[in-house]
């Protein structure tokens, strides 16, 4: 990994390398906060690129801290995952991961400071009346009727609270600042909240949590961060984040700085809604190869330079970043395009008899594993009497131009011999079942005298290939923002309605023996056809299974521009 290969020219860049020049820091630290309720998808790994690259980029470092204040929907697995989406992404975080959890005693000794400053109150108000009483963008909020409680008052409750003497929901702890506020999260936000359930790391020790907002900023100042890089959603809280840290003295001052998210056409960047997608089986699971989870572009055969080259191409800015799923699919392609070996395999095979065969007359060739990288070595591609291409690269009634095999027509087999059709064989509903081929020997590594052959098409032996099965990916969804669809009333259609029903295929096709040689995720280029991965999970050598990880041109576009 090199310093270039992180967007340049981007505001946060800017705001770094000035900090640096006038010494504000003596060291750049930034963090990586997800919280432990799902898969991290395509949008984390623009954060993850964004706040580990700067770190990487300005000889800094980056923690990665889980905000785990939410119990009811984080797992250990979810922290698993998102540990070793970071590492296969190339990245590493200063020391043991951090957990907010691991903060919650002092950020209850803050709040009590808050409350003895007479800046927070407890409140009986249940969640649908402090949402009643909290006004709307155009209408001021209401104070709450216990918000001129003592601060002894408030102390004792709010101890009570944390030893589980009051029910659920039943009282919040708020922060006292100004319900005429124009912006709604200063509104008197609750920073706790009393929740019977068991922590995936403190276990039944807590009944009281800590809400997002209140954690966050107070995390960022325990750990020293210096750029809280953040995704446009929080700008609004800005301003809550600084005032909790004024009100408490924190120094040294972090200071949040926001960018775009990223979205994504075909497809959803919302943990909730793939959540969904799992949940209801739509998918076969988070690392499901049509999820747009780090898990799942793994599984589908996304490289890790891939994809931080994607991160890279989209930049970092303020104004909206809405891409195309073809930028990403392109930055696969380019970095696969050197880095994959080749091999031929047909997915819908035609049989072909060689019909002049000869065991002594008949050679092969020697081909390289890419034509560009002779490192990668070469094999035998070795020729028999029965061979299979192509469903498409034949047909009866060729169109004009038409370069491929067609009946009394010549082709040449990639690394072989020049083909003549000699002989179409069909059911009786006229399917092509075989086709009766003449091979001119004298074609081998060389023209043939007197006529030109303009097609080349891949193919296999029956005797020198393997069964294989192939997954055929395609976009999960048929619309570009499935979730933003709207019917004619105006309300919002489920985005499951437009769930490609095409998005996979399961074939049986044919491949060159070096199938049988692979481990689990090896990245290939079927030539002609496109990019696979042998499955994370399911390959072996004895029966290889492979996935699409993306075809050789943007075949999606070309189809649905016709």
């Amino acid at each position: 990994m090199h310093k270039e290969d992180f967007a340049d020219n981007h505001f946060i860049r800017t705001i770094i390398e000035e900090d640096l020049k006038a010494n504000k820091y003596q060291q750049i630290i930034t963090r990586f906060p997800p919280e432990p309720n799902g898969y991290l998808h395509v949008g984390h790994a623009k954060s993850i690129c964004l706040n580990f690259g700067m770190a990487f980029v300005y000889d800094g470092i980056c923690h990665l801290r889980f905000d785990d204040t939410n119990p009811e929907k984080e797992s250990e697995e979810y922290v698993h995952s998102i540990q070793e989406d970071i590492h296969w992404l190339g990245f590493q975080w200063d020391g043991k991961p951090r957990y907010a959890s691991n903060y919650f005693e002092k950020l209850y000794e803050y709040a009590e400071t808050l409350i003895n400053k007479n800046l927070a109150y407890v409140d009986d108000l249940s969640i649908d009346e402090i949402r009643d009483y909290r006004g709307t963008l155009k209408d001021p909020g209401r104070e709450s009727p216990y918000r001129s409680r003592s601060v002894e008052e408030n102390l004792d409750l709010f101890r009570r609270m944390r030893a589980g003497e009051f029910e659920d929901g039943s009282k919040t702890l708020r922060l006292k600042i100004d319900m005429s506020s124009s912006n709604i999260n200063m509104r008197d936000p609750i920073i706790y909240r009393i929740r019977r359930v068991k922590h995936h790391r403190t276990g039944d020790k807590w009944y009281i949590y800590p809400m997002y907002d209140y954690t966050h900023c107070l995390s960022d100042g325990i750990e020293k961060i210096t750029h809280s890089l953040c995704t446009l959603e929080f700008e609004d809280h800005r301003p809550l984040y600084d005032w909790i840290l004024e009100k408490l003295e924190i120094e040294p001052r972090p200071h949040q700085y926001e960018f775009s998210r990223l979205e994504l056409l075909y497809t959803i960047t919302s943990k909730r809604k793939l959540n969904r997608l799992v949940t209801e089986q739509y998918v076969s699971n988070w690392d499901d190869p049509r999820m747009p989870t780090i898990a799942g572009m793994r599984r589908r055969g996304y490289t890790a330079p891939g994809i931080r080259l994607f991160c890279k191409r989209i930049g970092i800015s303020k104004s909206e970043n809405i891409v195309d799923l073809s930028v990403l699919e392109g930055a696969i392609r380019d970095d696969l395009e050197n880095s994959a070996p080749r091999m031929m395999t047909v997915l819908n095979p035609i049989k072909v008899d060689l019909i002049n065969y000869d065991e002594i007359l008949t050679k092969s060739r020697q081909a390289p594993y890419h034509p560009h990288v002779p490192e990668m070595g070469e094999r035998e591609v070795k020729i028999g009497k029965t061979i299979y291409i192509e469903q498409d690269d034949f047909t009866l009634e060729p169109p004009p131009k038409w370069q491929r095999l067609t009946p009394g027509g010549e082709v040449r087999l990639r690394y072989s011999y020049v083909i003549k059709c000699e002989e179409v064989i069909q059911d009786d509903l006229g399917n092509i079942i075989e086709l009766k081929c003449s091979i001119d020997h004298d074609t081998l590594g060389k023209k043939p005298e007197g006529r030109k052959v303009k097609g080349v098409i891949h193919w296999v032996s029956e005797e020198f290939s393997s069964p294989i099965e192939v997954r055929l990916y395609d976009r999960l969804f048929t619309v570009e923002r499935p979730d933003m669809v709207k019917d004619d009333d105006g309300n919002e259609v489920d985005f499951c309605e437009f769930i490609n029903p095409d998005s996979i295929k399961i074939i049986q096709a044919r491949a060159e023996k070096v199938v049988n040689e692979l481990p689990k995720e090896a990245r290939w280029q079927f030539e002609r056809l496109g990019y696979f991965v042998t499955d994370r999970y399911d390959h072996t050598p004895e029966k290889p299974v492979f996935n699409r990880t993306v075809t050789l041109r943007d075949t999606w576009a070309q189809k649905n521009n016709k």
